[in-house]
């Protein structure tokens, strides 16, 4: 199966040490980036939960930097040591806990070589599972040392318990590392060397919750943000405890005396001071490699610089969503900021510039109330192995599901969106021709206290392989007040119909019936050529026919058959029990297939030849997807909630495959997160066909699952065996000047390997690698990027001046 989705930003992503790669946890595995090209190099697999942490092992010296090892944790209780170049995974340590954070501080100074003189220990954040009376479920977060080099944990040692899991934050030198815990900040001390015992805490308090933490590199200077957006600094804290220990004389006389201008409660620094901009919660604090700055960032996605000296502040504003993790790398110039979109944006230092982006799935929107029963804004491109996906900000997103990366964006509505904002517009319908070339967008502008409410129908056409669409034709209004319930495209893609909750339909052409070049379907326009209605009742589902004959359209418990060129009413079918929300023609058959919903749900399958149903089920079915040339479909049933646990391990749905003639399904499948799911099939065209194979040959279709948390599934559904579906050349989207050139330094590093010297070659090549009988004239000629270094050429040369003889070996 090919994989794909999730989020690239549930955990703070890891460079590599020479900064070409970018390590984000995704699911459970780890995507390896090319920060050159902002694409997917290689990925590890091995994990059976989610990844929560990942750590790239240092160069112990600059002429490592090629060095690519890391550790991994998981949820699966799971730590593991990797080879990200290879990848391979070298070795497995099982703690039997869920791993929520980790962190190793001696791998933050590898130069000393603390892993050499004794073990390597790493501090994590689990939870403890085992069920026993004596410990409450509340305290079984806890703060645990694990010993990496004997592949366990230190005895029953706790470090602290918390109500939830914690992130732990270490000190770039490797010397502290702490957690928040409400309104208190727990800082350890990691002594050198480690020993197998407790170590040192202190707790810093605030009167408000604490919401992230960081540590300066050079100075005992650790900052915090809290839920009110403010940022605290303390300055030299642990003086006392972490310098003297236990051998503090007269504590509480100095600590009267002391004046520690904003420390509370007798807390363990020197000073504490206050800076105000953020408006929320601060989810981004991080210091400047050289300690002089102080990055923040949260829900407004702004960037703010604080000079720490003084105070003073700069900003890099308009990022479009709220921030999450900023993370910089071996590179001085290279920085990377994670957003709450899933995007990824690999940052030019000091400057702030953005490089690349790397960009995942992003969320879907967040709608009110009284549109939740809205379709789930997802359209497959069948041709093209793309998905469209209605997000937040306006936005429809064009995924690439074989490549596993974003595409383009289409901006529908033309709003200044800020993070937090209100809603004003929601896009209820996405709809794709079958080429892919026309899309169709449906949106709703919110009335406010019940003025201004506008609903707008755009058609949108696209002559580029990219997905960067135009708007072609906006239609305000286009079903009086009515709201749009679906959208559906003719199979020639000169055709559309709209179908509204105000009682009638629309068929609309485009006045280019053949565009024959892309300047042509850029001047389309569209047109309503016929309107239609039935007993005034609300249309609630729309679908073309494969040859484009027949046009169903649902009159909420019946199906009405029209003729789209003539505007005639064919049939009526017979009526369901629920309202229906979906019409499908099944590719090439005469069936159709109609899903409703509510207390009674219904998947119906009727026979356009007797104009009679064939065969039902009482299944609450959340997606519908039909293969063109086939007679098949498959059906996206959630599965009641006193079932998912005993029966399906958790699993709230299933994937059926049926025969439209057939009522048994000939596969089942069962799904997670399939609230919200979506079903698609996928043409395999010969230019997906040259990078998908399953065993070693192409198959004519895939089909695509999408669950409600947007990580998708692509795999053969006729596949008798359970046979893997595998990209080949997939690592060809890694950035050319990658490719082979793993470790490589200097020369090799800018010019490339050295041609291999060939005994044999003639004179007349271009650079003799023997010496002809006059190799002076040739031997230094050639562009300079294909001359070997003058190691060799001055041996050859030399060589060539010399009388070679034969020594007779006695």
């Amino acid at each position: 199966m090919i994989r794909g989705g999730g989020s690239y930003v549930s955990s703070p992503p890891a460079f590599s040490n020479d900064a070409k790669k970018l390590l984000l946890c995704t699911a459970n595995t780890v995507s390896v980036f090319s920060t050159a090209t902002g694409l997917q190099i290689t990925s590890l697999e091995g994990h059976t939960a989610l990844v929560t942490s990942v750590i790239v092992v240092p160069a112990p010296n600059p002429a490592a930097k090629g060095l690519c090892y890391c550790w991994t944790a998981s949820l699966d209780g799971t730590i593991r040591r990797w080879d990200f170049s290879v990848p391979e995974l070298l070795n497995t340590v099982d703690i039997g806990m869920p791993i929520f954070s980790m962190v190793i501080p001696s791998l933050c100074h590898p130069a000393e070589g603390k892993e050499k003189h004794g073990s390597l220990f790493a501090y994590v954040s689990v939870e403890y599972t085992k069920e026993t009376q004596e410990k409450p479920k509340v305290f079984r977060r806890q703060i645990r040392k694990c010993n990496l080099s004997k592949s366990r944990l230190v005895g029953k040692l706790i470090l602290g318990e918390t109500p939830k899991p914690e992130l732990l934050i270490v000190s770039p030198l490797g010397n502290f590392f702490g957690i928040r815990n409400k309104c208190k900040l727990h800082i350890w001390k990691v002594p050198d060397p480690e020993p197998e015992r407790a170590i040192t805490r202190i707790t810093l308090h605030h009167t408000k919750q604490i919401s992230v933490i960081a540590f300066h590199p050079t100075q005992r200077i650790v900052a915090a943000g809290d839920v009110t957006g403010r940022i605290l600094v303390w300055r030299g804290f642990g003086n006392k405890t972490f310098n003297k220990g236990n051998a503090v004389v007269n504590e509480r006389l100095i600590d009267i005396e002391e004046d520690k201008p904003g420390v509370r409660d007798n807390d363990d620094a020197d000073s504490c001071s206050t800076w105000h901009w953020h408006s929320a919660k601060v989810k981004v604090l991080r210091f400047s490699s050289d300690g002089a700055y102080l990055y923040s960032g949260g829900k407004e996605g702004v960037l703010v610089v604080w000079q720490l000296d003084t105070g003073n502040k700069k900003f890099f504003p308009r990022i479009g969503s709220p921030l999450l993790h900023f993370i910089d790398s071996p590179d001085p110039t290279l920085s990377s900021i994670s957003c709450a979109d899933n995007q990824i944006h690999l940052l030019r230092m000091p400057s702030l510039g953005i490089l690349k982006t790397i960009s995942g799935i992003k969320a879907p929107s967040s709608y009110p109330e009284a549109y939740k029963g809205l379709s789930n804004g997802i359209a497959f491109d069948q041709t093209a192995g793309l998905v469209a996906l209605r997000t937040e900000n306006y936005c429809i997103q064009f995924y690439s599901l074989v490549d596993d990366r974003g595409i383009s964006e289409v901006q529908v509505c033309e709003r200044n969106h800020q993070p937090g904002d209100d809603i004003t517009v929601i896009v209820t319908a996405v709809a794709l021709s079958l080429d892919g070339s026309v899309m169709s967008t449906a949106e709703v502008k919110l009335a406010e206290e019940g003025i201004g409410g506008l609903v707008c129908l755009k058609f949108w056409v696209s002559g580029s392989q990219n997905k960067e669409f135009s708007l072609s034709t906006i239609v305000y209004e286009p079903h009086r007040d009515g709201g749009i319930s679906a959208v559906t495209f003719h199979p020639s893609g000169c055709m559309a119909a709209s179908s509204s909750f105000g009682g009638d339909f629309k068929v609309w052409t485009c006045n280019n019936e053949s565009p024959k070049n892309e300047q042509v379907l850029q001047n389309s326009s569209w047109t309503c050529h016929a309107v239609g209605s039935y007993k005034k009742k609300q249309m609630t589902a729309a679908a073309f026919s494969a040859d484009g004959s027949v046009l169903a359209i649902a009159a909420e418990t019946l199906i009405t058959l029209w003729d789209p060129y003539k505007n005639v009413l064919l049939a009526v079918l017979g009526e369901t029990l629920m309202p229906i929300v979906s019409l499908s023609f099944v590719g090439n058959s005469d069936n159709l297939v109609a899903t409703s919903c509510g207390s009674k749900a219904q998947l119906s399958v009727w026979s356009m030849s007797k104009l009679s149903l064939s065969w039902s089920y009482k299944l609450h079915i959340e997606a519908l997807a039909s293969a063109v040339d086939l007679s098949s479909f498959a059906a996206l049933a959630l599965l009641p909630e006193s079932s998912n646990e005993t029966t399906f391990d958790e699993r709230d749905g299933v994937i059926l495959l049926y025969n439209a003639t057939e009522p048994v399904p000939t596969a089942i499948w069962s799904a997670r997160k399939a609230k919200g799911g979506a079903l698609g099939f996928l043409k395999v065209n010969p230019s997906l066909a040259e990078v998908i194979s399953v065993d070693g040959k192409s198959p004519e279709l895939l089909l695509a699952y999408m669950n409600g948390d947007r990580e998708y599934v692509l795999f053969d559904p006729y596949s008798k065996n359970a046979r893997e579906v595998s990209v080949i050349h997939k690592e060809d989207l890694a950035a050319p000047e990658l490719k082979g050139q793993a470790g490589q330094f200097g020369y090799a590093s800018i010019y490339g390997d050295l041609p291999e010297y060939d005994m044999k070659r003639t004179p007349n090549s271009r650079v003799p690698s023997f010496p002809s009988e006059r190799p002076w004239e040739t031997i230094f000629s050639g562009s300079s990027h294909a001359l070997p270094p003058l190691t060799k050429l001055c041996s050859a040369f030399l060589e060539s001046l010399l009388e070679k003889r034969t020594a007779a070996v006695e």
